[in-house]
């Protein structure tokens, strides 16, 4: 198994602009000067990404209210990402990487372990970009289930 390229706190988060569920582009530039939460999930619908996106959804209020956005990002497009929007009542932005390059970038795509076998797709992961646009928490390999609240507490949220 190769070894995917990991970012680490201090890293300067990559650039993307990517579509979100209506075809908007949006930026991570665009979160300048806030700090925000960037998830990386496998599937928009499927039980793991709903309940983590649904755990998402229903902390949004504390973690908007101590400065921190959420940026949800798949490979799915952007009609899939608005039918999951409007199932369950998602409030933030999910955006769609069909390509994987910003998946690759953050190293969130690549070798990973399913069923004992190696296979290649989306690693489930979390990091917090602060301000100024660098890394400062970085998380691969997440749970879909309880990270949402593990994370609050890591952030005091």
């Amino acid at each position: 198994m190769t070894e995917n390229l990991k970012l680490s706190p201090g890293d300067a988060a990559p650039e993307f602009t990517l579509p979100d569920a209506d075809g908007k582009e949006v930026s991570l530039s665009d979160f300048r000067g806030r700090k925000v939460i960037v998830y990386f999930y496998p599937a928009a619908s499927t039980p793991g990404c709903t309940k983590q996106a649904c755990d998402f959804r229903d902390s949004l209020a504390e973690l908007n209210g101590a400065g921190l956005d959420v940026v949800g990002i798949s490979p799915d497009k952007p009609a899939k990402l608005a039918k999951f929007r409007d199932a369950e009542s998602l409030t933030f932005p999910l955006l769609s990487d069909p390509e994987r390059t910003t998946l690759t970038a953050w190293g969130a795509f690549g070798e990973k372990k399913m069923y004992g076998k190696t296979v290649q797709g989306v690693i489930r992961s979390t990091f917090l970009v602060d301000e100024e646009g660098k890394i400062e928490v970085a998380q691969y390999n997440v749970r879909a289930t309880g990270h949402v609240a593990k994370l609050r507490r890591d952030l005091s949220v």
